[in-house]
């Protein structure tokens, strides 16, 4: 059953059937009002669909409006609908807008925007590495039609922004209150994937009463001091330095590679992929996901960031998880071979208000590619209607 493409599921029983043949209802004799809603009760301006329609089933054909007819419907009396975005796009979403904020030190903080663009805002910290087209395939449509205004921020060395190293994770902090300040921005939610889970924390710690909720889709843990999560990762304490010094030649010698290997970079990804578990590789093999990665490993500027996050990580972030004050909401796969689900336990415990999505069978990429039940999860916690609680775990 699709909608414009998109798959849906549908809730309820079997009585009438809504076929894009027919461009209508067909049902029996007797007459039925139906309601068809998205999960979202009040769309928002402009949004690509429309937060409820009703029909009336009158045992012949009718006519429905136009943004429900290539869907097929069943159900008895009162049919929920619930919208799920495609997973796969041939290229990456293109963002609706693309800019940059002048920091005070002369450097420069790029960002990309996706959703819709009076909605909330969420900003979105990709992973290490990446850069602004490392967003989910279907999060523009998804954040439209959820009222959020996604914005993808570009660390320092990484895409259009200027390089800069950090002596803790906690000094980004400062850089995004500037780029929030300058988009007119009061109070936002966040989301970080992988190596961006790190800064998301920082962000959330040092602007306490402006980050409504955070969340980490697979984010790394600590490795030093209290926080510090017992699992393979801390080991790289003892490479982190050497990656530190050799970022340069490392990015030098890079660009130089991606010269020769461009031609066959596409093939090549098969192997990257086969780094991460048997749970991603199907993931990382769809298109959009192809493109998207590619790009990003295609970056020497990239290289050289991935490796001073790295480094980064295995410090003291300068602050502890237990002194998190918002909401953090985090999603784990359980078959996760990049980020151990260890860190998703382990900094759920310890954060204030830590709550921790499990999913079995699922890798590292489990929350990057439910971003509707992440968005949805978002909205919840920002409409106050079920405030993240005390160090939970949900598996639903």
């Amino acid at each position: 059953m699709s909608a414009r493409g998109s798959p849906v599921r549908w809730r309820g029983g079997a009585l009438g059937s809504w076929s894009p043949a027919a461009n209508g209802i067909t049902t029996s004799p007797s007459t039925t009002r139906s309601t068809l809603r998205s999960p979202q009760r009040s769309g928002p301006p402009g949004s690509a669909t429309p937060a409820a329609a009703s029909v009336e089933w009158t045992g012949r054909s009718q006519r429905v409006p136009d943004e429900f007819d290539d869907s097929e419907v069943i159900g008895l009396g009162s049919v929920e609908v619930e919208w799920c975005a495609p997973l796969d796009r041939d290229e990456p979403p293109v963002p609706r807008d693309l800019g940059h904020v002048d920091l005070p030190d002369g450097r420069s903080l790029a960002w990309a925007e996706y959703g819709h663009p009076e909605g909330d805002p969420v900003l979105w910290f990709h992973g290490t590495p990446g850069g602004r087209h490392q967003v989910p395939p279907a999060v523009d449509e998804v954040a439209l039609r959820s009222g959020f205004r996604v914005i993808a921020v570009e660390r320092p060395g990484t895409g259009m922004s200027s390089d800069h190293r950090y002596g803790r994770v906690a000094e980004f902090a400062p850089d995004v209150t500037a780029l929030v300040d300058e988009l007119g921005i009061d109070r936002f939610a966040i989301v970080g994937l992988s190596g961006g889970g790190p800064y998301t924390l920082a962000v959330a710690h040092e602007l306490p009463d402006r980050v409504v909720v955070a969340t980490l889709l697979g984010g790394f843990g600590p490795v030093r001091g209290v926080d510090a999560v017992h699992s393979y990762t801390r080991v790289f304490r003892f490479f982190a330095p050497g990656l530190e010094l050799l970022r340069g030649p490392l990015g030098a010698a890079f660009s130089a590679v991606i010269r020769i290997a461009d031609p066959i970079a596409a093939p090549a990804f098969n192997v990257y992929a086969n780094v991460f578990g048997f749970a991603d590789r199907s993931v990382l093999r769809r298109t959009g996901m192809r493109a998207m990665f590619l790009h990003d490993l295609l970056t020497a500027d990239d290289v050289r960031a991935a490796a001073h996050d790295l480094a980064l990580f295995t410090r003291h972030w300068g602050f502890e998880l237990a002194d998190v004050e918002p909401p953090v909401v985090i999603w784990q796969g359980l078959a996760d071979v990049i980020v151990p689900p260890s860190h998703g336990h382990h900094q759920a415990a310890r954060l204030q208000r830590g709550e921790l999505h499990v999913r079995p069978g699922e890798g590292h990429f489990a929350g990057f590619v439910e971003v509707e039940s992440v968005l949805g999860r978002v909205r919840e916690v920002w409409a106050g209607e079920t405030a993240a609680p005390l160090s939970t775990t949900r598996d639903d």
